[in-house]
């Protein structure tokens, strides 16, 4: 019986590899099992994600962000974007990322209910993660999660987050396309997030269209973003749309590849995976330094009597 641990620690193992070369040996066609096993195994970052990562092939995937305050319809908007591609026999991955529980970092939206439709439809595949904590609205392993997806041999990635505001701006550096969704009571919502949202748009979208005032909304959000288009070497839209209804998702569709037709043909993928590289040194920097650790060494410090402050503190943690 002693050696049972070590034998139950070895199968572990073993299964961890076979998910990893399955998935390996079939980019481009991998299915939806192994692909949502290996998504737990890099978030868990187990022994082996490293290797895997590396040995993950280059696929130029479409990554489109649905962004925008609460309320503004992102998972209906993002249901009936599912609906159009799917009908054209496009294969959708999904990433849903939502706010986390306070005690445990879990998501709270994971039942999706507005996308029910699809969580058995053959080419969909939707994944739930919780931001644990992150500021910039996103999962802090997306960029991983991101890629695994592209290999996995989907037309189009869409990913969902949290909100928008002013430091949760992350998925512009993540997107080809970023998707910001308002509605047309936002008018303060908008002006308080401004700067935020001016540096992250490509499209704009206004939703539930059929409110009242919201041409005056669509028209004074143009006025808004003129200044934008002198520093912006494309114009950024503003559509409408009811997503309810399905009402303006074609033209939404046909707008956002006209964008990444434009994205891919300029500097700007190079800017994109600068700042992918930029989050994936920064966490590699940081790894094995949990803020619990930082609040236990900041309480003693504190209870020591000592002067000191931040400044000092951090020289111990750095390099």
């Amino acid at each position: 019986m002693a050696t049972m641990p070590g034998i139950h620690l070895f199968l572990k193992q073993s299964m961890k590899n076979e998910v990893f070369d399955t998935f390996l040996a079939t980019t481009g066609a991998v299915d939806r099992k192994t692909l949502a096993r290996a998504i737990s195994l890099v978030e868990n970052e187990v022994d082996g994600t490293h290797a895997f990562l590396k040995a993950l092939p280059r696929f130029d995937t479409p990554v489109i962000g649905i962004t925008g305050p609460p309320g503004a319809g992102k998972s209906t908007l993002a249901d009936a974007l599912i609906g159009h591609w799917t009908r054209a026999g496009k294969r959708i991955g999904i990433l849903c990322v939502d706010p986390s529980s306070p005690f445990n970092l879990g998501a709270l939206l994971g039942d999706r209910i507005r996308m029910s439709n699809w969580y058995n439809h053959p080419d969909v595949f939707i994944r739930s993660l919780a931001t644990r904590g992150s500021l910039g609205g996103l999962h802090p392993a997306i960029i991983e999660i991101t890629d695994m997806m592209k290999a996995a041999g989907f037309d189009y990635i869409v990913v969902e987050t949290v909100g928008v505001g002013q430091s949760e701006v992350e998925i512009a550096g993540l997107a080809d396309t970023t998707v910001v969704v308002v509605v047309p009571e936002a008018g303060d919502e908008v002006q308080t997030m401004k700067a935020g949202l001016m540096e992250i748009a490509d499209l704009f979208v206004v939703n539930k269209a059929d409110r009242p005032d919201a041409d005056l909304f669509a028209r004074n959000l143009r006025l808004m973003l003129a200044p934008a288009f002198q520093h912006k070497k494309h114009e950024i839209a503003v559509m409408k749309t009811e997503a309810h209804l399905q009402k303006g998702i074609t033209e939404l569709a046909e707008a956002i590849d006209k964008h990444l037709a434009y994205r891919l043909q300029n500097e700007w993928k190079y800017w994109l995976l600068a700042e992918k590289a930029w989050h994936l040194i920064q966490a590699q920097k940081m790894k094995g330094i949990t803020k619990n650790q930082l609040r236990e060494s900041i309480q003693n410090a504190e209870q020591s009597g000592k002067n000191w402050n931040i400044y000092q503190f951090i020289s111990e943690w750095l390099p």
